[in-house]
C-alpha cells in the first residue's frame, strides 16, 4: 500500500512539474500578468490580467473577434484598480476597483471600464459599464507573441496604458485628478 501511495505521489508531482515548466518549444496557453503605474504622489494604478499567447493563431478579427466584447486577456476578467481619481482618455473614473473589457474593431477600439468585479472573463454585464473610451490604435512593425498590458509615465501625474498583441498596439492616456 505504501509503495502504491508513493508512486501516486510521484506521478502527481511529475504532472505538476510539467504543467508549471513546459518542455522547450512548448508554451503555456496563458499566464497571469500584473502591471502598475505609480504617480509622483504615490497613488497607484494596477492591472491584473491573463496573458494568452498567439501560438500561430490569427488573433485580430478571429480569436479576438471584431464587433464583440473581449475580456481583454484570458481566463478571469481583467482587474483594474486605482487609488486616485483619474481622467482616462478624458473620461472621469473615480478611485476604486473595476474590470476592463474592450470592443475590438478594424477601426477604433473601445476600452470598457465596468463596475462589476471578481467575475470570470466572459461574464460581462453592459448595465455595469462606467465608461466606453476610444483607444488609439497602431500597427506594430513586428508580431508580439504574448498579450501584454504596460504603462509608460508621461509626467508626475500622467501615464499611458498600452495593450499590445499580435500586430496591434492600443493605448490610452491616463491623468491623475
Amino acid at each position: 500500500m505504501r509503495v502504491r501511495s508513493f508512486a501516486l505521489l510521484l506521478a502527481v508531482v511529475a504532472v505538476v512539474a510539467v504543467a508549471q515548466n513546459p518542455p522547450p518549444g512548448r508554451q503555456p496557453q496563458s499566464s497571469r500578468g500584473d502591471t502598475s503605474s505609480t504617480f509622483q504622489d504615490g497613488k497607484k494604478i494596477t492591472v491584473d490580467y491573463g496573458r494568452p499567447y498567439k501560438r500561430n493563431r490569427k488573433i485580430m478579427g478571429d480569436l479576438v473577434p471584431y464587433g464583440q466584447i473581449w475580456r481583454t486577456g484570458a481566463n478571469a476578467a481583467t482587474a483594474f484598480s486605482t487609488d486616485a481619481n483619474l481622467l482616462v482618455g478624458g473620461t472621469r473614473v473615480p478611485a476604486g476597483k473595476y474590470t476592463l473589457y474592450t470592443l475590438p474593431s478594424e477601426g477604433i477600439w473601445k476600452l470598457i471600464i465596468n463596475k462589476q468585479t471578481g467575475q470570470w472573463g466572459t461574464q460581462y454585464d453592459a448595465s455595469q459599464d462606467l465608461a466606453r473610451i476610444d483607444l488609439q490604435k497602431k500597427a506594430l512593425p513586428q508580431l508580439v507573441d504574448q498579450f501584454t498590458i504596460s504603462f509608460e509615465l508621461r509626467g508626475p501625474k500622467a501615464t499611458t496604458m498600452r495593450l499590445v498583441w499580435d500586430d496591434t498596439s492600443l493605448s490610452v492616456n491616463i491623468d491623475e485628478q
